[in-house]
């Protein structure tokens, strides 16, 4: 076999290996943004799960939700003033917990 042949095989290694680590390291920066909480990032109380213990503002109750990272906890809804406020409430750290 020639040098050139040689050369696209090591070509074509070194490419598919390269794609197949960033297709994973891509899977594993989403899974671990999917999973990750980010209440202690906000400085939040949480329970035994990890999740934050917000009183929500909508319904006025007690809940363990996971909070991403702008800081909008899992039941979030865009556009409800309720919702925002208390989004916004949890970046400046000023959320009502329990």
């Amino acid at each position: 076999m020639n040098d050139s042949g040689r050369d696209d095989r090591f070509e074509r290694f070194v490419r598919t290996t390269f794609r197949r680590a960033g297709r994973r390291y891509a899977e594993a920066k989403r899974a671990y943004q999917e999973g990750h909480d980010w209440s202690t990032t906000f400085g939040l109380p949480t329970d035994d799960e990890g999740r934050a213990r917000l009183v929500c503002r909508r319904h006025a109750e007690r809940r363990a939700v996971r909070v991403d990272r702008e800081g909008r906890p899992a039941c979030f809804e865009p556009e409800h003033p309720d919702c925002e406020g208390c989004a916004e409430d949890v970046r400046e750290g000023v959320v009502e917990t329990w």
